[in-house]
């Protein structure tokens, strides 16, 4: 030991905190270091500390920079600190898998090292991986990859949009502007159209399933169109819309399906895999229903043409007739003149009867077909209806709620539903919903069914 200052040293008890000795100069020996002795020392107690040899320390990258042999060099900081990291060329092709920037949030695995030359704290880093939202948007970058690279968004195996549908399917939530909208602008272009809802979960846990259910469940109807979509929100709100089974499912589908996901800025898998992706619902409505009524205007329009050109053929004819009159009257002899009159007669009353059965006929043609029209949207609605009516009494057998007569219940613990005997001990209380009311009750035992009872379980009371 060096000679040094002699201090004396004595301890006493903490008020504020019991246990915790503080110090009171006294005479003890003091030793002096040189700067390498004592930088030697911090490096040998990191580097023998177990826990400082395998770390993962999350944070956000800055000051991000590759020197000349390749290595990467960047500080990780949070609110409150910082620490120099370093990752060398080595480690990177296997434990780094994106171009890494400042600003990114990641997660480090690597070991703490103390750099003695420097008298540094370093973070050497063997993996680093992007955390939070980067995370979410790599993933679904790969994703993309892949789906692009198995001809999922070929343009060469999208379906052409059917011209004049008859029937909609509309796979969005049952409350909402999206459903709204595309009823009442497809109802204003063709109020005969045939509309199927499957009210599906379009945000949070199960969405995406509930989606993928409704265009397989519309799939096998025989429906003309889909349209799938709703409403714009952020990246985390059209998840659902980015998951790889509704962009799947809406690849597998016999049904052309039309995309209306967010608006003009989003774009999910789903607009991808879609045969159509159009910007909003309106938009969705105008793309799958045919004008019907601007077809009717048009039909009428024409009707009016047509009566507007027999007119002036009948006003040109006897301007006709008239002229040749005129130049009957100047022919001269009254023989010729006679014989000129009864001709002229005999094709004014030709003329007549040609002229009204060219009208009649017009005119009979258009009433016929006014009226093939008519009973043909007459007879879709009324098919529609019946139709409506049909899927509606399926779907009230359907109902969960329907099986709750009889003797069957629904069981649950605190808003979930009891599966298993595992879900419960006794002295617990739980609920039992039947069909006019729900039941409280306790367990007072429980007990497990044997292998050769299919494994049911009891929950005594």
């Amino acid at each position: 030991m060096s000679a040094g200052k002699t201090v004396s040293i004595a301890f006493h008890q903490s008020e504020e905190c019991p246990g915790i000795k503080s110090w009171e100069v006294g005479k003890v020996p003091v030793r002096e270091y040189t700067v390498s002795q004592l930088n030697r020392m911090l490096k040998n107690l990191i580097d023998t500390q177990i826990e400082f040899q395998r770390v993962s320390v999350k944070g956000e990258v800055s000051n991000a920079r590759r020197d000349g042999n390749g290595h990467l060099y960047f500080t990780l900081k949070d609110e409150t600190a910082m620490i120099s990291a370093v990752m060398y060329r080595g480690s990177q092709w296997k434990g780094l898998q994106f171009e890494i920037a400042s600003g990114q949030e990641v997660v480090v695995d690597g070991t703490v090292d103390y750099y003695e030359r420097k008298g540094e704290l370093q973070l050497k880093a063997t993996a680093i991986r992007l955390g939070g939202a980067g995370r979410q948007m790599e993933l679904l970058k790969l994703l993309r990859q892949k789906l692009y690279q198995e001809g999922l968004f070929d343009p060469s195996r999208k379906k052409e949009i059917p011209k004049f549908a008859k029937s909609i399917g509309i796979v969005t939530s049952e409350h909402g502007d999206v459903r709204d909208d595309i009823e009442k602008n497809g109802k204003l272009r063709n109020p005969y159209i045939r509309m199927v809802l499957y009210p599906a979960k379009v945000q949070g846990i199960g969405a995406a399933e509930s989606i993928v259910a409704g265009i397989r469940t519309l799939d096998k109807m025989g429906l003309d169109v889909i349209i799938v979509g709703r409403g714009g929100g952020s990246e985390e709100d059209l998840s659902a819309f980015n998951e790889e089974i509704v962009a799947r499912a809406i690849a597998e589908a016999e049904t052309p399906i039309i995309s209306a996901t967010g608006h003009e800025t989003n774009f999910t898998l789903a607009d991808e895999a879609a045969d159509l992706r159009v910007s909003t619902p309106t938009a969705a409505a105008v793309a799958a229903v045919p004008d019907v009524m601007s077809m009717i205007r048009q039909i009428q329009e024409k009707r009016n043409l047509i009566t507007r050109v027999l007119q002036n053929r009948v006003e040109y004819m006897l301007k006709q007739k008239e002229s040749l009159r005129n130049r009957l009257d100047s022919k001269g002899p009254e023989g010729r003149l006679k014989q000129q009159l009864l001709r002229r007669t005999q094709l004014s009353e030709l003329l007549k009867r040609e002229m009204s059965k060219l009208a009649e006929a017009s005119f009979a043609r258009q009433d016929y077909l006014s009226e093939k029209l008519d009973r043909e949207m007459k007879q879709k609605l009324q098919n529609a209806c019946q139709r409506a009516e049909l899927l509606t009494e399926r779907l009230n057998g359907l109902s969960p709620t329907a099986k709750l007569v009889g003797g069957f219940g629904y069981i649950s613990k605190e808003g979930g539903a009891i599966r298993s005997v595992e879900d419960v001990k006794v002295s617990d209380r739980f609920e039992v919903l039947i069909h006019d009311g729900t039941i409280e009750a306790e367990v007072r035992g429980v007990r497990h069914t044997s292998e050769d009872s299919s494994n049911r379980a009891y929950i005594g009371t």
